[in-house]
C-alpha cells in the first residue's frame, strides 16, 4: 500500500476534498494488496481542477481529449473532458474529474445515477481517503477487463447490504445487461 501511502503524503496539504480511485481504492477498502498496480488514481471534483493544478506547481500536466495526450494549459476542463496526467521527475499521477452538483455526486456518464457528496467516498485505517469500492466498480462497467471483475469479485464480500443494493440498481439503470448483476442477489 506504499504507493497509497506516497499519494497520501503528497496529497495532504491539498485544501479540497480528493480520494484514491481505481483499483488501490478497492485494496484500500478491503485493508490489503489483492492484486498488482500498473498505476495510481485519484479522482477530485471537476470545480477544483484549478486548484490541484495550482497545488502540484512545478508538474507538467496533460488532458485526455478523445484518448490523445495534449498538453493542459490553464483553461477549466467541461465534460467529455475527465482526464488528467500529471509528472514530476519520476511521479505520475492519474487525476480523474468527478461532477457534483447541489450537494451530489453525478455519475458522469449518466446523470440518473447519484449520490449524497458523504456516502462517496470513506478513509482507510490509516486515514487515507478513497473512492467507495461500489463506486468504483460502477466507472468499471464500461469495457471491463479481468482484472476489473477480480476487483469486483474481491471486495463484494466486503460491500454492505446498502451498498450492493444500490450498485445494483445503477447498474439497471445504465448496464442492464452487465454480467455483474447476477453476481450482486446472493
Amino acid at each position: 500500500m506504499k504507493p497509497c501511502m506516497e499519494i497520501y503524503q503528497l496529497m495532504k496539504g491539498f485544501s479540497e476534498k480528493w480520494f484514491i480511485a481505481g483499483g488501490w481504492a478497492i485494496d484500500l477498502h478491503i485493508g490489503n494488496e489483492t492484486r498488482l498496480h500498473s498505476d495510481i488514481e485519484i479522482a477530485i471534483f471537476r470545480k477544483d481542477q484549478l486548484t490541484l493544478k495550482t497545488y502540484l506547481q512545478g508538474w507538467a500536466f496533460k488532458k485526455v481529449v478523445h484518448g490523445e495526450f495534449q498538453t493542459w494549459e490553464n483553461e477549466y476542463l467541461k465534460l467529455p473532458i475527465h482526464e488528467i496526467h500529471a509528472q514530476l521527475n519520476n511521479w505520475e499521477l492519474e487525476v480523474l474529474l468527478n461532477e457534483m452538483c447541489w450537494g451530489k455526486w453525478l455519475f458522469r456518464r449518466d446523470s440518473r445515477i447519484f449520490l449524497p457528496i458523504n456516502e462517496v467516498y470513506n478513509y482507510s485505517k490509516t486515514g487515507i481517503p478513497y473512492l467507495n469500492p461500489f463506486v468504483v466498480l460502477l466507472f468499471k462497467l464500461k469495457n471491463t477487463r479481468q482484472k476489473d471483475h477480480q476487483d469486483f469479485i474481491n471486495v463484494k464480500p466486503f460491500l454492505a447490504y446498502e451498498e450492493k443494493k444500490w450498485l445494483k440498481e445503477a447498474i439497471l439503470v445504465h448496464a442492464p445487461t452487465h454480467q455483474w448483476l447476477g453476481y450482486l442477489d446472493n
